[in-house]
C-alpha cells in the first residue's frame, strides 16, 4: 500500500465545496481544508504507485475548483 498527502490550492472561496467532492472519491482516506498557503489537504492511498498517480491525475485533479496541488509521497523511516 502507497500514501501521498496533496495538497490543494482552490479558487477563492470553493475550499469547502472541492473538499465535499474529493471526499467521494475511491481511494481518499481524509480530507481537510486548512489555512495557510494551501486550501484542501488530502490523503490517499492505493496498491501501486502507478494507481495512485491515476488517481491523483485521472479524478482529484478534474475536481472543479481546484487550481494547483502538490503531491507529497509517505515514505516510512
Amino acid at each position: 500500500m502507497v500514501q501521498a498527502y496533496i495538497l490543494i490550492q482552490t479558487e477563492v472561496g470553493r475550499a469547502r465545496d472541492v473538499a465535499g467532492l474529493i471526499a467521494d472519491i475511491s481511494g481518499v482516506v481524509r480530507v481537510d481544508a486548512v489555512t495557510g498557503p494551501y486550501d484542501v489537504v488530502v490523503l490517499t492511498e492505493a496498491n501501486t504507485v502507478d494507481e495512485l498517480g491515476k488517481l491523483i491525475v485521472s479524478k482529484v485533479q478534474m475536481v472543479p475548483g481546484i487550481t494547483r496541488t502538490l503531491t507529497c509521497s509517505v515514505v516510512r523511516l
